[in-house]
């Protein structure tokens, strides 16, 4: 009895995570083509970057070759780098006037370095809309336009998108497809925008575009300065004071390449994966033995259903794989990995939370 009734809990999860799948791909919302004639407010780019000299001269470059008028300038805030960050940001400062560097020595008591390092940023803009772009993030010509319209369209106090991730080795292709099949078999983005409740709330850090009145009201990075979801939380925040937010998942106008090693996927995801399925390790684990060991449970309590449940499983990865414009063979070919690692990540970051040093990111606790 038990075995049967868990076996309808697994099937029944994996068909509400299939609903929300679907309709996160046949209601998915696309940054609109500027219209004729369309004016619109000025914008500040704003990048933190801590030793990211692999990565910057491209999204400086990016950003040069921006279809936009409205591109007010570009800040970058050195993050005490220990690598040639600072000397490439100056070499593209002779190049483009709009181009500036800040500086910060690290981040005070009780302050995460990025969040930081953003809110320096943010101190030193004076566009009406400020964009919180990463360092290893890249953009399309028309990216800055067709997102200004879009937030000045709906009025929007955040616009958050979540790049197309760029996998050039298997160690990416294993790891980075779990943060879309999370995202999108779980929360249905397109009710982030339409619903007011702040629990319905989602962002990424990596592109994060606002207001710049609200912002500078709210004061969103200070306010959460030592939060490692700090995306996330922000987004709560808006919301839950009244102004409306939008989340789009990959859109070709941005890419990034998050990892370019299994090591550094590890390190990356073990410091966020619990916050990313509800802020606890019970609730992470639970979520990877429903979807990695669910079709156990299926087979002793209800083999007949296991059909259904591999189709479920199946149907999920094909429609998430289109809504974030990655590989369906390789999401599909590799998910007994994907979810080995999944498994890893959750573990290796318990671990972390109980060491004394806890978690850490390009060289400091956080």
């Amino acid at each position: 009895m038990m075995m049967t009734t868990l076996a309808y809990i697994v099937v029944g999860f994996g068909l509400l995570r299939l609903v929300i799948a679907t309709l996160n791909l046949l209601l998915q919302e696309k940054l609109p083509r500027l219209k004729s004639g369309e004016s619109l407010p000025s914008l500040s780019v704003l990048i933190p970057a801590r030793n990211e000299a692999h990565n910057i001269e491209a999204i400086l470059s990016d950003l040069t070759h921006v279809e936009s008028e409205s591109l007010l300038e570009i800040i970058v805030c050195d993050d005490a780098s220990e690598d040639s960050t600072v000397e490439l940001v100056d070499t593209w400062m002779q190049r483009d006037s709009r181009i500036r560097l800040i500086y910060s020595s690290g981040p005070p008591s009780g302050w995460l370095g990025k969040n930081h390092a953003c809110h320096l940023l943010s101190r030193e803009a004076r566009g009406e809309y400020l964009l919180f772009l990463d360092a290893d993030v890249r953009l399309s010509p028309a990216f800055i336009a067709r997102a200004l319209s879009y937030a000045t369209t709906h009025r929007l106090g955040l616009l958050s998108l979540f790049p197309r991730q760029r996998m050039q080795t298997w160690a990416e292709r294993v790891s980075v497809p779990n943060m879309h099949l999370i995202l999108l078999s779980l929360l249905l983005l397109p009710l982030v925008r339409r619903v007011g409740f702040s629990s319905l709330s989602a962002a990424n850090g990596q592109c994060m575009l606002f207001d710049g009145a609200i912002y500078r009201l709210l004061q969103p990075h200070e306010r959460f300065r030592h939060s490692r979801a700090e995306d996330i939380a922000i987004a709560r925040e808006l919301k839950g004071q009244g102004y409306s937010i939008s989340c789009m998942s990959s859109t070709k106008l941005i890419e990034c390449r998050m990892y370019d090693s299994l090591s550094a996927a590890i390190e990356g995801f073990a410091k966020n994966i619990t916050l990313m399925l509800g802020g606890s390790y019970i609730l992470a684990l639970l979520y990877w033995s429903l979807t990695s060991m669910g079709w156990l449970a299926v087979w002793l309590g209800r083999a007949e259903l296991l059909l259904l449940y591999l189709l479920t499983e199946l149907a999920i990865r094909v429609f998430v794989s289109f809504c974030s414009n990655q590989s369906i063979v390789y999401n599909i070919v590799l998910a007994p990995a994907q979810q080995l690692l999944l498994g890893l990540f959750i573990i290796k970051s318990w671990v972390n939370s109980q060491c004394r040093q806890g978690l850490t990111w390009k060289g400091r606790s956080i």
